[in-house]
């Protein structure tokens, strides 16, 4: 479903990626660990080509994102039309909702299949109306994003998300904006997207749930993959000492 291969990404004289490798199969939940600054958020983006890697190659559902240099030497997409393709496929729920403030919870969902996909209103509103449903949202369907609280707005970005029927979806740390009391009912729903096998890669300081819905767990530090193993294998036994100490810190 998703290969990342030596992909490394520099700001200025900081090199934040250097070098992650990462292969998601279908159904797999792969969850990304470590310290503030290890690069995770950073390599999370690159996988829809939000950042562009400076190096490194990108295979969504078998077929590699096609990369050139430009004049400057940079890396940059040799077709816009083909990393719009495929990014249409890659559901992102960001740290901090990033929902349309002037649309209501409705219309933030219809929006991407109708302005993306070119789907009719009408067909739109039903699926809208059905992922409002799954994530416990249907009654304040008519409200706006302001009038919710933090832990609806995260789920209407899920349900926008899901809109979209992704293949794979991507979560930045989805719950860190949040009130402790509102963290529970985000995490449900992501653990029943997991029970129904959705291919997932997600950053998230919820160690607890990332060790029981996990296929897969990868500790970063400084831009590389440390560590990777089975949440058993990892949290129960991890090899690094970095890691160990990671984990006494956060449980």
């Amino acid at each position: 479903m998703l290969v990342a291969e030596g992909i490394r990404k520099r700001f200025g004289s900081i090199e934040v990626l250097s070098g992650i490798d990462l292969r998601a199969r279908e159904h797999d939940v792969i969850t990304l660990i470590g310290s503030s600054g290890s690069g995770k958020s950073t390599f999370l983006r690159c996988l829809n080509f939000l950042e562009v890697p400076d190096a490194g190659s990108i295979t969504i559902g078998g077929e590699q994102v096609a990369t050139r240099q430009n004049r400057q030497g940079a890396l940059v997409p040799r077709s816009a039309r083909q990393v719009c393709r495929l990014r249409a496929g890659i559901g992102m729920v960001f740290q901090n909702f990033n929902l349309w403030s002037h649309m209501t919870v409705l219309e933030n969902v219809m929006a991407p299949p109708v302005h993306v996909l070119g789907m009719s209103r009408k067909e739109a509103a039903e699926r809208a109306q059905a992922l409002l449903h799954k994530v416990g949202l249907q009654d304040r369907a008519h409200h706006y994003p302001g009038q919710i609280s933090g832990g609806q707005q995260q789920r209407c970005a899920i349900a926008r998300a899901l809109a979209m029927d992704p293949k794979i979806l991507l979560f930045d740390e989805p719950t860190s904006a949040l009130d402790p009391e509102l963290v529970s009912e985000v995490l449900k729903v992501i653990r029943l997207l997991a029970e129904e096998g959705r291919t997932m890669v997600m950053v998230t300081h919820e160690m607890g749930f990332a060790r029981e819905v996990s296929t897969e767990v990868l500790f970063l530090h400084q831009g590389q993959v440390e560590e990777r193993a089975s949440p058993a294998e990892l949290f129960g036994n991890p090899r690094s000492e970095r890691c160990r100490k990671f984990i006494a810190s956060v449980l």
